[in-house]
């Protein structure tokens, strides 16, 4: 197989200074090497900078004024030099196998387009108990196809082309649409590859309020759809 190839994994933060330590632990903890860790500040006004500047030695620090997950993923994008490429939250955890997992399939002889694996929910434990109460998850490991359990070689991303830095929620679903419409390939590893964390201000959880942006993205992933079976 030859000298194992550099992954750049990418981490949007925005007012994340209560999780990134973690979250860049659990990338530092991968037992597959060598990983270039990219933090891309999207404009916070907390400790974000500091938390992530206190790894200076182990990571890329680049900010942004605030733009959206989309822009800070693509962000990144453009500044690593990884063959491949992986991405997690600010508030999420990597399982320590991961990386080795998903790579040793991404470089098989007929290898897919992209690589997932399963999801463990939980509830971080500095809640309060009132807090706790009002979030309910699934006790079972979920499919996880989620932008925090994927590998891509950056080949594949580029054929696919940028996060959308038009909507506010729901950039992964339009991406992957437009992964499947172009027919790549992927796989679905069994193994819990990601732990994701369940607290107050999940971005997802707390930006519901933006029907729109859904409506909008699922009304252009079926126009494109239509355009495609048209053609």
């Amino acid at each position: 197989m030859g000298t194992s190839p550099l992954v750049s994994v990418i981490i949007p933060a925005y007012n994340g200074e209560r999780y990134l330590l973690d979250a860049i632990e659990s990338v530092l903890g991968q037992s597959y090497h060598p990983i270039e860790i990219l933090v891309v500040d999207d404009g916070s006004t907390d400790s974000t900078a500091q938390t992530a500047k206190s790894y200076f030695d182990r990571i890329r620090y680049l900010r942004q004024e605030n733009l959206g997950a989309g822009a800070a993923r693509n962000h990144g994008v453009r500044e690593s030099q990884g063959e491949y490429l992986a991405f997690l939250d600010a508030d999420d955890l990597w399982a320590p196998e991961k990386l080795k997992s998903q790579i040793s399939v991404l470089r098989q002889d007929k290898p897919p387009s992209m690589v997932f694996g399963h999801v463990k929910q939980f509830v971080s434990p500095e809640l309060s108990e009132d807090d706790k109460a009002k979030i309910a998850i699934p006790a079972e490991v979920m499919r996880g196809f989620h932008i925090g359990t994927m590998v891509i070689n950056r080949q594949t991303f580029d054929e696919i082309g940028w996060f959308s830095e038009d909507l506010e929620v729901g950039e992964f679903i339009d991406w992957f649409a437009r992964a499947k419409d172009k027919g790549c390939q992927f796989q679905l590893l069994s193994d819990v590859v990601m732990h994701r964390r369940i607290h107050t201000t999940n971005q997802g959880i707390y930006k519901r309020h933006m029907q729109t942006d859904y409506a909008r993205l699922m009304k252009s992933v079926l126009d494109r759809r239509r355009k495609i079976a048209s053609s």
